[in-house]
Protein backbone atom coordinates (compact mmCIF):
# COMPACT_ATOMS: atom_id res chain seq x y z
CA UNK A 1 0.00 0.00 0.00
CA UNK A 2 1.21 3.43 -0.98
CA UNK A 3 1.44 6.01 1.68
CA UNK A 4 -1.15 8.12 0.11
CA UNK A 5 -3.75 5.03 -0.28
CA UNK A 6 -4.02 5.67 3.80
CA UNK A 7 -7.71 6.21 4.67
CA UNK A 8 -6.72 8.39 7.04
CA UNK A 9 -3.72 10.29 7.14
CA UNK A 10 -2.72 12.75 10.54
CA UNK A 11 -1.76 16.11 10.32
CA UNK A 12 1.91 16.45 9.43
CA UNK A 13 4.34 19.56 8.67
CA UNK A 14 7.79 19.34 7.21
CA UNK A 15 10.65 21.36 9.19
CA UNK A 16 12.76 22.97 6.71
CA UNK A 17 15.96 25.09 6.70
CA UNK A 18 18.50 26.78 4.77
CA UNK A 19 20.43 25.49 2.52
CA UNK A 20 23.90 25.83 1.11
CA UNK A 21 25.29 24.67 -2.57
CA UNK A 22 28.14 22.61 -1.97
CA UNK A 23 30.22 24.22 -4.64
CA UNK A 24 28.97 27.77 -5.00
CA UNK A 25 27.85 28.73 -1.51
CA UNK A 26 24.69 29.87 -2.79
CA UNK A 27 21.56 29.97 -0.70
CA UNK A 28 18.54 27.66 -1.52
CA UNK A 29 16.97 24.28 -0.17
CA UNK A 30 18.70 22.02 2.07
CA UNK A 31 18.89 18.46 0.33
CA UNK A 32 17.97 16.33 3.25
CA UNK A 33 14.92 19.14 4.46
CA UNK A 34 13.87 18.98 0.53
CA UNK A 35 13.51 15.10 0.38
CA UNK A 36 11.69 15.40 3.81
CA UNK A 37 9.32 17.75 2.04
CA UNK A 38 9.25 15.34 -0.58
CA UNK A 39 8.04 12.81 1.26
CA UNK A 40 5.91 14.97 2.68
CA UNK A 41 3.70 15.52 -0.76
CA UNK A 42 3.43 11.87 -1.76
CA UNK A 43 2.14 11.11 1.81
CA UNK A 44 -0.41 14.25 1.92
CA UNK A 45 -0.34 16.33 -0.86
CA UNK A 46 -1.38 19.76 -0.44
CA UNK A 47 -2.07 19.34 3.20
CA UNK A 48 1.51 19.44 4.20
CA UNK A 49 2.31 22.35 6.28
CA UNK A 50 6.24 23.48 6.74
CA UNK A 51 7.52 25.03 9.19
CA UNK A 52 10.58 27.75 10.24
CA UNK A 53 12.45 29.33 12.79
CA UNK A 54 14.63 32.48 11.53
CA UNK A 55 14.64 35.82 10.93
CA UNK A 56 11.82 37.60 8.97
CA UNK A 57 14.09 40.14 7.88
CA UNK A 58 16.61 38.10 6.29
CA UNK A 59 15.73 38.72 2.27
CA UNK A 60 18.10 35.62 1.53
CA UNK A 61 16.31 33.57 3.81
CA UNK A 62 12.83 34.38 2.11
CA UNK A 63 14.08 33.58 -1.32
CA UNK A 64 15.22 29.80 0.09
CA UNK A 65 11.39 28.85 2.26
CA UNK A 66 9.98 30.16 -1.90
CA UNK A 67 12.10 27.51 -3.18
CA UNK A 68 10.08 24.39 -0.75
CA UNK A 69 6.87 26.50 -1.35
CA UNK A 70 7.38 25.96 -5.43
CA UNK A 71 7.32 22.17 -4.75
CA UNK A 72 3.80 22.02 -4.06
CA UNK A 73 2.79 21.11 -7.95
CA UNK A 74 1.85 18.16 -9.85
CA UNK A 75 -0.76 17.62 -6.92
CA UNK A 76 -4.46 16.82 -7.11
CA UNK A 77 -4.88 20.14 -5.59
CA UNK A 78 -3.65 22.59 -7.23
CA UNK A 79 -3.69 25.55 -3.69
CA UNK A 80 -0.32 26.82 -2.94
CA UNK A 81 1.82 25.37 -0.18
CA UNK A 82 1.99 27.52 3.31
CA UNK A 83 5.06 28.38 5.47
CA UNK A 84 5.16 29.55 8.92
CA UNK A 85 7.99 31.12 9.71
CA UNK A 86 8.55 31.74 13.77
CA UNK A 87 10.38 34.88 14.43
CA UNK A 88 13.18 34.78 16.27
CA UNK A 89 17.48 35.97 15.76
CA UNK A 90 20.04 34.84 15.61
CA UNK A 91 20.68 34.39 19.27
CA UNK A 92 17.43 33.06 19.87
CA UNK A 93 17.12 29.29 20.63
CA UNK A 94 14.92 27.39 17.53
CA UNK A 95 13.67 24.40 19.72
CA UNK A 96 11.16 25.87 22.44
CA UNK A 97 9.94 27.91 19.54
CA UNK A 98 9.30 25.06 16.92
CA UNK A 99 8.03 22.93 19.79
CA UNK A 100 5.52 25.48 21.43
CA UNK A 101 4.12 25.58 17.61
CA UNK A 102 4.03 21.92 16.79
CA UNK A 103 2.22 21.75 20.09
CA UNK A 104 -0.46 24.69 19.47
CA UNK A 105 -1.06 23.34 15.99
CA UNK A 106 -1.72 19.87 16.56
CA UNK A 107 0.95 17.91 14.47
CA UNK A 108 0.77 14.24 14.86
CA UNK A 109 4.05 13.50 12.51
CA UNK A 110 6.86 15.78 11.88
CA UNK A 111 9.49 15.53 8.98
CA UNK A 112 12.96 16.92 8.35
CA UNK A 113 16.08 16.39 7.58
CA UNK A 114 18.92 14.90 9.95
CA UNK A 115 21.27 17.73 10.17
CA UNK A 116 21.34 21.55 9.13
CA UNK A 117 23.63 22.89 6.20
CA UNK A 118 23.85 25.74 7.58
CA UNK A 119 24.90 27.27 11.11
CA UNK A 120 25.85 24.68 14.31
CA UNK A 121 24.34 21.74 11.86
CA UNK A 122 24.74 19.35 15.10
CA UNK A 123 22.12 17.35 13.86
CA UNK A 124 20.44 17.38 17.55
CA UNK A 125 17.28 19.65 16.83
CA UNK A 126 15.10 16.67 16.06
CA UNK A 127 16.75 14.49 19.05
CA UNK A 128 16.07 17.80 21.45
CA UNK A 129 12.49 18.62 19.99
CA UNK A 130 11.39 14.89 20.21
CA UNK A 131 12.45 14.99 23.98
CA UNK A 132 11.07 17.53 25.01
CA UNK A 133 7.28 16.81 23.29
CA UNK A 134 7.71 13.57 24.75
CA UNK A 135 7.78 12.42 20.69
CA UNK A 136 9.48 9.12 19.10
CA UNK A 137 11.60 9.81 16.63
CA UNK A 138 13.18 7.64 13.75
CA UNK A 139 16.22 8.57 12.06
CA UNK A 140 17.86 8.30 8.77
CA UNK A 141 14.34 7.06 6.60
CA UNK A 142 14.57 6.21 3.70
CA UNK A 143 10.60 5.34 2.60
CA UNK A 144 7.26 5.84 4.18
CA UNK A 145 5.71 2.68 3.86
CA UNK A 146 2.24 2.76 5.44
CA UNK A 147 0.75 5.61 7.34
CA UNK A 148 -2.68 5.74 9.90
CA UNK A 149 -3.81 8.13 12.62
CA UNK A 150 -1.90 5.59 15.05
CA UNK A 151 0.96 4.68 13.97
CA UNK A 152 3.44 4.70 10.97
CA UNK A 153 5.22 1.97 9.07
CA UNK A 154 8.58 3.46 7.70
CA UNK A 155 12.00 2.06 6.00
CA UNK A 156 15.11 3.21 7.93
CA UNK A 157 18.30 3.49 5.77
CA UNK A 158 21.46 1.26 7.28
CA UNK A 159 25.11 0.65 6.25
CA UNK A 160 25.92 -1.57 3.55
CA UNK A 161 22.50 -0.29 1.33
CA UNK A 162 20.48 -2.70 3.99
CA UNK A 163 17.03 -1.33 5.05
CA UNK A 164 14.96 -2.16 8.10
CA UNK A 165 11.54 -2.14 9.04
CA UNK A 166 9.84 0.00 11.68
CA UNK A 167 6.47 0.57 13.10
CA UNK A 168 6.11 3.65 15.06
CA UNK A 169 3.17 4.99 17.24
CA UNK A 170 2.12 8.76 16.65
CA UNK A 171 3.19 11.25 17.65
CA UNK A 172 6.53 11.06 15.96
CA UNK A 173 9.43 12.89 14.46
CA UNK A 174 11.12 11.61 11.42
CA UNK A 175 14.74 12.36 10.48
CA UNK A 176 14.42 11.75 6.51
CA UNK A 177 17.86 10.28 4.97
CA UNK A 178 19.65 11.08 1.98
CA UNK A 179 18.74 8.15 0.05
CA UNK A 180 15.29 8.99 0.32
CA UNK A 181 13.20 9.76 -3.03
CA UNK A 182 15.17 13.16 -4.75
CA UNK A 183 13.00 15.89 -4.40
CA UNK A 184 10.95 17.52 -7.59
CA UNK A 185 12.02 20.71 -8.86
CA UNK A 186 11.19 24.02 -7.70
CA UNK A 187 8.35 25.77 -9.77
CA UNK A 188 8.03 29.44 -9.80
CA UNK A 189 4.20 29.80 -9.93
CA UNK A 190 3.55 27.75 -6.89
CA UNK A 191 6.70 29.45 -5.05
CA UNK A 192 4.87 32.86 -5.77
CA UNK A 193 1.18 31.84 -4.55
CA UNK A 194 2.81 30.16 -1.83
CA UNK A 195 2.09 31.68 1.65
CA UNK A 196 4.83 32.91 4.00
CA UNK A 197 2.70 33.15 7.22
CA UNK A 198 4.70 35.10 10.57
CA UNK A 199 4.14 33.55 13.94
CA UNK A 200 4.78 36.02 16.78
CA UNK A 201 2.25 35.08 19.72
CA UNK A 202 3.98 31.74 21.00
CA UNK A 203 3.89 31.36 24.86
CA UNK A 204 7.50 30.81 25.95
CA UNK A 205 9.00 31.16 29.10
CA UNK A 206 11.87 33.78 29.25
CA UNK A 207 14.74 31.67 30.11
CA UNK A 208 13.68 29.31 27.16
CA UNK A 209 13.91 32.69 24.52
CA UNK A 210 17.85 33.01 24.72
CA UNK A 211 20.32 29.75 23.44
CA UNK A 212 22.06 30.56 26.72
CA UNK A 213 24.81 27.67 26.02
CA UNK A 214 25.63 29.13 22.77
CA UNK A 215 26.75 32.64 24.37
CA UNK A 216 29.82 30.67 25.84
CA UNK A 217 31.00 29.28 23.03
CA UNK A 218 34.13 30.19 21.52
CA UNK A 219 34.63 29.45 17.93
CA UNK A 220 37.71 28.77 15.80
CA UNK A 221 38.60 27.65 12.62
CA UNK A 222 37.73 24.18 11.47
CA UNK A 223 40.66 21.68 12.59
CA UNK A 224 40.98 18.14 10.30
CA UNK A 225 37.77 15.75 10.90
CA UNK A 226 38.19 12.67 12.60
CA UNK A 227 38.19 9.10 10.38
CA UNK A 228 34.71 8.17 8.95
CA UNK A 229 33.78 5.36 8.87
CA UNK A 230 33.03 3.72 5.52
CA UNK A 231 29.15 3.58 5.05
CA UNK A 232 27.79 2.13 1.53
CA UNK A 233 24.55 4.24 0.50
CA UNK A 234 22.42 3.01 -2.40
CA UNK A 235 19.64 4.02 -4.15
CA UNK A 236 18.73 1.13 -6.52
CA UNK A 237 17.76 -2.35 -5.53
CA UNK A 238 20.94 -4.17 -7.38
CA UNK A 239 23.52 -2.21 -5.21
CA UNK A 240 21.64 -2.54 -1.90
CA UNK A 241 21.80 -6.58 -2.51
CA UNK A 242 25.42 -6.77 -3.27
CA UNK A 243 26.65 -4.44 -0.50
CA UNK A 244 24.36 -6.96 2.05
CA UNK A 245 25.47 -9.79 0.40
CA UNK A 246 29.26 -8.71 1.11
CA UNK A 247 28.45 -7.99 4.20
CA UNK A 248 27.26 -11.18 5.04
CA UNK A 249 30.06 -13.37 4.01
CA UNK A 250 32.20 -11.00 6.33
CA UNK A 251 33.31 -12.43 9.85
CA UNK A 252 33.97 -10.20 11.84
CA UNK A 253 30.76 -7.99 12.70
CA UNK A 254 29.20 -8.81 15.84
CA UNK A 255 25.27 -8.84 16.61
CA UNK A 256 25.35 -7.84 20.43
CA UNK A 257 21.20 -8.25 21.81
CA UNK A 258 20.31 -8.10 26.02
CA UNK A 259 23.02 -5.80 27.10
CA UNK A 260 22.49 -3.52 30.09
CA UNK A 261 23.45 -0.44 28.98
CA UNK A 262 26.61 -0.03 30.56
CA UNK A 263 27.64 -3.50 28.66
CA UNK A 264 26.28 -2.03 24.92
CA UNK A 265 28.29 1.41 25.61
CA UNK A 266 31.63 -0.09 26.39
CA UNK A 267 30.86 -2.18 23.12
CA UNK A 268 30.47 0.78 21.42
CA UNK A 269 32.82 2.41 22.64
CA UNK A 270 35.52 -0.16 22.38
CA UNK A 271 33.97 -0.49 18.41
CA UNK A 272 35.18 3.40 18.02
CA UNK A 273 38.83 3.09 19.21
CA UNK A 274 39.50 -0.09 16.89
CA UNK A 275 38.10 2.27 14.44
CA UNK A 276 40.05 4.82 15.34
CA UNK A 277 37.41 7.36 15.97
CA UNK A 278 38.04 7.63 19.16
CA UNK A 279 41.89 8.12 20.61
CA UNK A 280 42.84 5.52 23.31
CA UNK A 281 42.27 8.41 26.07
CA UNK A 282 39.08 9.72 25.11
CA UNK A 283 35.94 8.74 26.90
Amino acid sequence: MSPRESTVSPKTVALVSSGRHPVSGRAGRAREDARAVEMGLALVGAELALGHAGDPQDASLQACLKEYLGMFHGLDDDRGGRLSLLAMSAEDDAVPRLAAWLEQSGVRLALTGQRAECGEGSGMVGYLLAERLGWSIATGVAAIEHCDDHSVTVLQALPQGQRRRLEIRLPCLIAVDSVADAPRQSAFGPARRGRIELVTDLALASEARVDAARRDWQWEPARARPKRLKVVKSTNARDRFRAAAAKSSASNGQVLTDLTSEEAADKLIAYLRAEKVLAPGDQ
